[in-house]
């Protein structure tokens, strides 16, 4: 149980409870999604307080089992500090410990004009040091997201065609996946074609897509709270022989990081595997963000793979593998794979073909 790992945790600091205030948080903690409540860890329970929008739905989940074991539902009809002053003096609670990455100044400052005699202190990375490594249960969240992914790139192989916009195939790409059994996207979809290829992060036009260029798809879908993350360039038409010495550089980055990937390896180690060769091939310049990222609740999340990744993997892990080219308003290339790191290397979480596509 998420609350028991993070009790542990603070109470080896001398604090009484954990409060969180942020969704993402709460959803770890609980295992149900709330706009709108708080999240306290106690050594008794965790506590789960919402309005009257949720609370019919959350203590529904409690009874069908869906809640993590240790969870308990509470209403509050009133101000929300005042309620959990109330449930700080219920506990006996003293030192509540917060973690300052995940608080606005506005909310400490209602916290301690509610709740007298409480001190409040800090840890960070609460949670985020326990997300870190995907449980089972985890894994097959995020797989399943994947294998929805999978399908929408299969799918908008044969809806890509001369005429289309970048927007309509983002949007077919985002209709693909929710009707598909995705609670959600993962992130805004990138569907960028010709020289808006060259922008890692651009965004979906109504320019139609380029002919006999690069149009590259970067989209995830969200299952359960968890995230996919894939990008594939593809051709509408013919590549000529820079294009496919370019995606064959990205592609052999890719191919070469995802085998030197194992548990006591670093993020620097991993991004200089494909840093390296892009550079040998004299597209150094043109590779500007790191390697890759881990995701889970969020899109992007700790370790990451890039040149301040010092962080070792361990088995559990899962991160992105995404080298990339990018020439100024010319067009790019990206190539992106998720993968669980395990022992003796990774397990490969995206089955859609990487090599170069010619529609």
């Amino acid at each position: 149980m998420n609350g028991r790992k993070v009790f542990a945790d603070i109470k080896a600091e001398g604090f009484d409870c954990a409060l969180f205030l942020d969704e993402t948080s709460q959803y770890y903690l609980s295992d149900f999604p709330t706009t709108d409540g708080v999240v306290i860890v106690s050594e008794k329970e965790t506590a789960l307080i919402t309005d009257s929008r949720y609370i019919e739905a959350v203590e529904n989940d409690k009874k069908a089992g869906k809640l993590t074991e240790d969870v308990m539902p509470y209403l509050f009809k009133k101000n929300l500090y005042e309620v959990i002053a109330e449930y700080f003096a219920s506990v006996g609670a003293k030192r509540v410990c917060l973690d300052p990455g995940l608080i606005s100044v506005k909310q400490l400052q209602l916290l301690e004009k509610y709740c007298e005699g409480v001190e409040f202190g800090y840890l960070s990375d609460v949670c985020l040091k326990h997300r870190k490594i995907k449980t089972e249960a985890e894994v097959a969240k995020i797989k399943k997201a994947q294998s929805i992914t999978d399908a929408a790139f299969s799918h908008i192989l044969g809806f890509i065609a001369k005429g289309k916009t970048e927007l309509e195939v983002a949007a077919e790409l985002e209709y693909f996946m929710r009707s598909h059994g995705a609670d959600g996207l993962a992130f805004e979809t990138i569907a960028v074609s010709g020289k808006n290829s060259s922008l890692p992060h651009g965004i979906p036009t109504e320019a139609k897509l380029t002919e006999n260029s690069f149009f590259t798809m970067d989209y995830g879908a969200r299952f359960a709270g968890y995230c996919s993350d894939m990008t594939r360039t593809v051709v509408l038409g013919k590549a000529d022989d820079e294009m496919k010495r370019i995606y064959n550089t990205v592609l052999t980055a890719q191919t070469e990081a995802i085998k030197f990937i194992k548990a006591g390896v670093t993020g620097i180690e991993a991004d200089k595997v494909a840093r390296d060769i892009i550079t040998d091939a004299g597209y150094g310049e043109c590779f500007g963000h790191s390697l890759g990222h881990s995701l889970g609740l969020e899109i992007h999340e700790l370790p990451s793979l890039s040149v301040k990744g010092e962080e070792k993997l361990v088995p559990g892990h899962i991160v992105t593998v995404e080298p990339g080219i990018y020439i100024p308003g010319k067009y790019g290339v990206r190539i992106e794979n998720m993968v669980l790191v395990t022992e003796n290397g990774c397990e490969n979480l995206t089955n859609s073909n990487n090599s170069l596509i010619e529609l």
